[in-house]
């Protein structure tokens, strides 16, 4: 189902830049991702916001690697053990997905994903208890991936309240456009998380700005038209769109949907992006692993050659 008639997002963060008041005490080099450390219990400093990570990025001329993987599949127990997996692997932000039984924005790997989960009993109550284990544990921000029923049923106030103290840093609401999105915005500033708005390759031009303008943290680029899910290449009308958010703003573009090996990531890097979101292909690992530790396993060595072609 085509979403990009549908999908607008922004980001809504405290302006910062490395070295003051960051929750770690410098801008993490991410030149060389560390050892995972499967039993790894050392609580570490709350991670840093997602605007400060991409001024940290910035300083040090990198790329950020933003992974992306379905709470829940196979079950909560591997997505924390995953979460820290990426983190070790060199990960610069992390977007979480929240399982949901009408995903419309997702392509068939993580609608699967989504079923199997929501099927093995996985709901936000159980995906907040883990997180608020392991983000602690984690020196790069999350970020949520979530449909707007999700928020609703809770109450916007208290469900920004929830993830705020687990310590998730961005969120992700591919369903609601840009002219619904005054209280989520409001909440989101009021609760210092960063609400990210997406852009797509059929999003008109004034509306585009508009979007970006509202943007604080970074600008979602969708690559292509439709649903999440890897494709064989990046279209090229990629950096064309890049080249024109460019000129509309300063703010960083991470680019997402359709993403899926160490070639595309370098592609688009040099097309300009600031960020690279790589969700199906991670996705599939996990899920369709012959057993969760083989899944990680695999997970971990692909993460590590995406992050090395990234500068």
């Amino acid at each position: 189902m085509a979403v990009a008639s549908k999908i607008s997002l922004s980001l809504l963060p405290s302006r910062s830049s490395c070295g003051i008041s960051l929750p770690r005490p410098s801008c993490r080099s991410v030149s060389s991702p560390k050892s995972f450390l499967p039993m790894a219990s050392l609580n570490v400093a709350r991670p840093p916001g997602i605007s400060e990570t991409f001024s940290c990025l910035k300083e040090q001329g990198k790329v950020a690697f933003i992974p992306f993987i379905t709470a829940g599949d196979p079950d909560l127990s591997t997505t924390s053990k995953a979460l820290k997996v990426l983190d070790s692997s060199g990960s610069d932000l992390i977007e979480l997905g929240m399982p949901y039984s009408d995903p419309l924005a997702d392509g068939p790997v993580i609608q699967a994903a989504a079923t199997r989960a929501l099927a093995k009993g996985t709901n936000f109550n159980g995906v907040i208890s883990m997180l608020r284990e392991v983000i602690p544990q984690l020196s790069c921000p999350i970020a949520l991936f979530t449909y707007y029923n999700p928020i609703l049923k809770r109450g916007v106030d208290k469900f920004m309240s929830i993830i705020e103290d687990v310590g998730v840093r961005g969120l992700v609401v591919p369903d609601v456009p840009l002219e619904e999105t005054e209280s989520l915005t409001k909440e989101a500033a009021k609760h210092k998380i960063e609400l990210v708005l997406l852009t797509t390759p059929t999003t008109p031009t004034e509306r585009m700005k508009a979007i970006v303008q509202a943007s604080e943290g970074f600008v979602y680029l969708v690559s292509s038209v439709g649903v999440t899910g890897a494709r064989a290449s990046v279209s090229s009308r990629v950096q064309s769109l890049l080249q024109d958010i460019k000129e509309a703003t300063t703010k960083p573009v991470a680019v997402g949907f359709g993403i899926s090996k160490p070639e595309h990531v370098k592609q688009v890097a040099g097309w300009g992006a600031d960020g690279v979101i790589v969700g199906s292909a991670m996705v599939k690992l996990l899920g369709e692993a012959k057993s969760p530790e083989e899944g990680l396993k695999e997970l971990e060595a692909f993460a590590r050659s995406l992050k090395a072609a990234l500068p």
